[in-house]
């Protein structure tokens, strides 16, 4: 009998889960739950798979003493506590289970927002501490606008039902193009709007450094009086110091919070002394369903990779024939850099992306090409996306996903372009490999470039007028940003030019601003790779 490989459950899961890794042929299940960090690395060694939750840390310490470890399973969405480049480096594939909790934090949204409009836990803990206070008077529903900040999965879930109880839905999200939110019976508007009109704002955005406190008492002193704020979707967009100040003042009505900046909150967060909020402990997907859910769908996908060696909703492996990934493997690299870099260059409303690829890249399927790109593209969104869930999230987003392949010979051996159609506008990029592996971009907007795709970038386009080179580096030196590479572009005749900047630090968007106000540059963007 064949020896069988070892998985170790370290976080809690459902019964059922667990039976599915019992009856598998293939695998020793050993659970083992709330081990110390030093308790997993004297033990990971001889496991060859890890199912966790949230509570388990699989850091690069964890992964470096993982000498067998061939796959990591996260019951449930989110992998931040996984180390994913390490993991990476490792050939070892992290695999989640993305939108198993999808409509039990959408409806725990909804929930909170009822229970904040009618007073219901405050009305409840009166009662239990002998009060019956009749005062407590709250608002209907019908007839209110929600304003939505984010409208993809969790967001439409609550969409749908806010529009039961026959609230009027506004909405910003710069990724969802005007026919997807028509076709959802929604209004996009821009961000300001939501904080002016909205009587009610439920956040649904993810947590990235653009998101930080993107909800702070600028965005408070815009709002109506009585506003009303939810956010079921992660701490730290809100700033909770602003929002306890704008309760305080009696401009905001009250907030419903699933979610804190620091969990669980510090014993002397304002928001927890005001009577005004209502609050729960990170509770969006702990339903039964949801966590039966998670459990059961990663229980069978570490079966499926024991069993078949198939991998499924994996976050940094691709789903390819493993001849076709020795081909293409350094243009999926370069597809997820030309997508994180053309989404950073893209209009808001997108409505259409079309990947080709020509020379010696133009006899292999394009959809693990497509997929990549697809990835880099959405991850910039901040959505939790992977190899498998790409193409849902594209579509539930009403983008039009097109793949092309051409024969046409190029100076290139192989040619990988994107092509992305916004509400305000098309942007085009491309690009090839040199060498064996080393990934380039040789075209944006039909200018013909040579830039590397990585690090921090600067990329600014320009009148072609003497002078601006030499203004811009400058002007970059005058604030301490230093030069890595400097890649420059013209069109034919000599009308504009664009340049791709390789810097040593992120650039702010002060920097980008300012750059704006160089004489003859016509529009910049810092570009994260």
């Amino acid at each position: 009998m064949a020896e069988k490989y070892k998985v170790l459950v370290s976080d809690e899961l459902s019964d059922n889960g667990i039976e599915i890794l019992k009856k598998s042929a293939a695998i020793d299940v050993t659970v083992k739950v709330g081990m110390k960090k030093e308790e997993l690395l004297a033990v990971i060694a001889q496991y060859h798979g890890l199912v966790i939750r949230s509570a388990t840390k699989v850091t690069a310490e964890v992964i470096a003493a993982a000498t067998n470890l061939k796959v990591v399973g996260r019951a449930g969405a989110g992998v931040d506590n996984v180390d994913i480049p390490a993991a990476s480096k490792r050939g070892i594939a992290v695999e989640n289970t993305p939108g198993g909790n999808t409509v039990t934090t959408g409806e725990h949204a909804v929930a909170l927002m009822c229970a904040l409009a009618r007073n219901i836990p405050q009305g409840t803990a009166g009662i239990k501490a002998g009060k019956w206070d009749r005062k407590l008077i709250g608002t209907e529903l019908l007839g209110k606008t929600l304003g939505i900040v984010g409208i993809g999965r969790v967001g439409s879930i609550v969409t749908r039902r806010a529009q039961g109880f026959q609230m009027q839905v506004i909405a910003f999200d710069p990724f969802i193009s005007k026919d997807k939110a028509a076709e959802l019976g929604v209004e996009l508007v821009s961000l300001d709007e939501v904080y002016k009109r909205a009587d009610f704002i439920s956040i649904h955005s993810p947590l990235t450094p653009e998101t930080k406190h993107m909800v702070g008492a600028k965005q408070f002193a815009m709002m109506k009086k009585g506003v009303r704020i939810i956010n079921a979707a992660r701490g730290g967009i809100i700033d909770e110091t602003a929002l306890a100040e704008a309760i305080k003042s009696g401009h905001v009505g009250g907030a419903a919070l699933d979610v804190f900046e620091q969990e669980p909150p510090a014993a002397d967060n304002p928001l927890l002394a005001l009577p005004q909020v209502i609050c729960t402990p990170h509770l969006g997907a702990s339903t039964n369903e949801a966590q039966e859910n998670v459990a059961v769908a990663i229980a069978e996908q570490l079966v499926t990779f024991f069993e078949q060696g198939i991998i499924m909703n994996a976050v940094n492996v691709p789903d390819v024939d493993p001849e076709v990934l020795k081909k293409i493997k350094p243009y999926l690299t370069l597809a997820e850099k030309m997508g994180r870099f053309i989404a950073q260059i893209s209009g808001k409303g997108i409505k259409e992306i079309e990947i080709s690829s020509s020379g010696e890249i133009a006899d292999v399927d394009m959809k693990p090409l497509a997929t990549s790109a697809l990835k880099g593209f959405l991850a910039v969104m901040g959505l939790e996306v992977n190899y498998v869930n790409a193409p849902f999230l594209a579509k539930e987003r009403g983008i039009d996903v097109k793949t092309t392949v051409s024969k046409k010979a190029h100076d290139y051996a192989g040619l990988l372009s994107l092509r992305v159609a916004t509400d305000e506008g098309e942007q085009t990029i491309a690009g090839t490999i040199f060498g064996k592996n080393e990934p380039r971009i040789v075209n944006i907007n039909d200018i013909r470039i040579d830039a590397i795709p990585e690090g921090n970038l600067i990329m600014f386009t320009n009148t072609d007028r003497p002078g601006v080179i030499g203004a811009v580096g400058t002007y970059l030196g005058k604030n301490k940003i230093n030069i890595g590479q400097f890649n420059l572009g013209r069109t034919a005749p000599l009308k504009e030019a664009i340049s791709i900047i390789s810097v040593d630090s992120e650039v702010s968007k002060d920097v980008i601003d300012g750059l704006l106000k160089i004489e003859n540059v016509l529009k910049a963007w810092a570009i994260k790779l």
